[in-house]
């Protein structure tokens, strides 16, 4: 009777539960399942609302409690070198994955309908003046750095720090309360995404699903649990740390969903507060490997369905647009096919008539993009709070244990936090 109270009592539990419920909704009742869509977006549009809040109170704190300007200086460049390091290593898996197992072989073209891709066609182009005047992020992001270093160099900035930190207070507050509805977030999401595409699109293309998902998987485990590897930290360990955040991320296909919980889940385990602000918002947009995955392998897909055989130099080419167009995957409406749209157009050897074969299964994919961007992201901080020897390793090894204790708890796992009038917020 206990352990099935304990098992009541577990967000995990019920976000299981809805993932599985949405599955049979939509798979059995589509209609309904297309209707329960709102559930989700909306989730997801109110946790947008803490997403920016959380970022200024962040960033602006953190950086008035860093030593020197410089340290953020070197913190942000640090940042962006590790980004298209990742990226850059993320696009060449996936082509190197998509050349071994070749998922485009023997796809049946001959029941092509392209009629549904009008809107991506080849003279689609990424507008980085629209990407910054669009994402409302990246634009918080500059504002808090500017007023962050401002009023560091105040000899009374205390006294404008004070009302930010009773705000954070009240942030974090509504955050816990709101993630409580994660369950029904995923059952929206769910629901919808199977009762509108259905199982049955997946059967045609599930050869590059099946090589899109495994090659995310091995992507997480290898790269990125090498690079937590270099600093003894298990991968397994910090999955299962941000495991209610990964579910949530599955049930609603956006890593927004959970955005603003890994900030303050990455706080708890010891990455400095400043280097979380700077590293996670940039990275929301800048360090998109799940993403650089799937446009490489798509590209190379499409090439394969189409009987085009590429040369080294057009796939390094391949690279090199993908390089810099993915950069704004996060900010662009229909963002994955827009950037593939747009890399096909410059390479201008793939017949762009493929996208529609894709958009039957891309949303079953988008799972997977964001499963492994955020998780990249998750580990960027990690990795450069430990570079900059801002980590604190006896609060990880804490937060680790504590949350193997706590899996009772109804409020996500996730420490409730006092701000302070010191340099970070405090967990207890």
């Amino acid at each position: 009777m206990k352990l099935l109270k304990k098992i009541f009592k577990n967000l995990t539990f019920w976000v299981l539960i809805a993932i599985t419920g949405g599955v049979l909704i939509g798979h059995y009742y589509p209609a309904t399942g297309v209707k329960l869509q709102p559930l989700g977006s909306y989730f997801i549009s109110i946790i947008k609302l803490f997403i920016n809040p959380i970022i200024f109170v962040t960033i602006v704190t953190g950086i008035c409690g860093m030593d020197s300007l410089k340290r953020v200086g070197r913190v942000g460049g640090k940042a962006f070198i590790y980004f298209e390091i990742l990226t850059t290593l993320a696009l060449l898996i996936g082509l190197l994955v998509a050349h071994v197992i070749q998922p485009g072989k023997g796809i049946d073209t001959s029941a092509l309908d392209s009629s549904n891709i009008k809107q991506y066609d080849g003279n689609v182009s990424i507008s980085w003046m629209e990407f910054f005047k669009e994402n409302t992020t990246i634009q918080v992001l500059i504002i808090s750095i500017i007023l962050g270093i401002v009023l560091s160099q105040l000899n009374n900035k205390q006294k404008y720090l004070k009302p930010i930190y009773f705000a954070s207070k009240y942030i974090f507050k509504g955050l816990h309360i709101v993630m409580i509805f994660a369950p029904i977030g995923a059952l929206g999401g769910m629901a919808y995404t199977i009762g509108k595409y259905g199982v049955a699109t997946l059967i045609p293309l599930a050869k590059l699903m099946l090589s899109v998902y495994i090659t995310m998987a091995l992507f997480i485990l290898i790269v990125l649990g090498g690079v937590l590897w270099y600093y003894k930290i298990s991968i397994f360990s910090f999955l299962n740390y941000i495991r209610n955040e990964l579910l949530i991320v599955l049930g609603t296909s956006s890593s927004e969903a959970a955005l603003p919980s890994l900030m303050e889940k990455l706080e708890h385990m010891g990455c400095h507060k400043s280097v979380v602000g700077l590293v996670v918002p940039t990275g929301y947009s800048f360090n998109l490997d799940g993403t650089s995955i799937y446009l490489s392998m798509a590209a190379l897909f499409l090439a394969q369905i189409f009987n085009v055989d590429l040369t080294i130099n057009q796939m390094l080419l391949i690279v090199g647009v993908l390089m810099i167009t993915s950069k704004g995957a996060a900010g662009v409406t229909g963002s994955g096919f827009v950037i593939l749209a747009s890399t096909l157009g410059a390479v201008k050897v793939i017949p762009l008539e493929g996208l529609a074969l894709l958009l039957g299964v891309d949303r079953f994919m988008s799972e997977a993009r964001a499963i492994t961007n955020f998780i990249g992201n998750g580990v960027a901080a990690v990795f450069i709070s430990k570079n900059e020897k801002m980590f604190d390793q006896s609060r990880m090894y804490k937060a680790f244990n504590m949350h193997k204790e706590q899996k009772t708890s109804t409020e996500i796992e996730i420490p409730k936090i006092k701000p302070t009038a010191e340099t970070s917020i405090k967990a207890h």
